[in-house]
């Protein structure tokens, strides 16, 4: 019989477990209320919010980019359990329609929770919102510390990953720059 089973809660008994496994004693005065905390700590940065509802602010003539930067997040890298965190930037080009400034907010932090990658939660951004905005583009670009290489000594803690995705006419917009053979006007 372990430290830990005595604990009802399935989560608090594998943290308990995995205590035990990199030998800790979970029962220590030390590490009391530990695995109980871990358990309540990975529930929350797993679960997911609803994604928001689309309403539409106002009907606009405006052609010009809308951007929402600095968004802040927090994610679980699920290749190490470790945090990423990091700030996301988002533009779109209007087609008529305009939304309000949170809801982008809320659509970076539905995609941050779960077990996350820094290159999937881009895309599935810049994916739903171009599905949802009706725009003639969306673009993302997200900017992110990740502990799993700060914490260990990789790169160091200025190290950041970027990463982007861009839908209609920002793409374009962003393979035309980054062609070498285009025109200059």
């Amino acid at each position: 019989m372990t430290a830990a089973d005595h604990r009802s809660d399935p989560a608090e008994r594998a943290v308990a477990d995995l205590l035990i496994a990199l030998h800790e004693d979970p029962d220590d005065e030390r590490l009391s209320g530990t695995p109980a905390r871990v358990a309540a700590m990975l529930r929350e940065a797993l679960l997911r919010p609803p994604l928001p509802e689309v309403s539409f602010v106002e009907r606009t003539e405006s052609r010009s980019l809308i951007t929402v930067a600095d968004i802040p997040f927090r994610a679980l890298c699920e290749h190490h359990l470790l945090p990423f965190r990091g700030v996301v930037h988002i533009g779109y080009l209007p087609e008529g329609r305009i939304v309000g400034a949170s809801l982008p907010v809320r659509v970076v932090e539905h995609f941050s929770r779960g077990l996350q990658l820094q290159e999937r939660m881009t895309d599935e951004i810049a994916d739903w919102l171009d599905a949802h905005l009706g725009a003639r583009g969306v673009g993302v670009v997200v900017e992110a510390e990740h502990l799993c290489m700060s914490f260990r000594g990789i790169g160091g803690p200025t190290t950041s990953l970027r990463t982007s995705a861009f839908r209609g006419d920002l793409e374009t917009l962003e393979r035309m720059k980054e062609d070498p053979c285009r025109r200059e006007w």
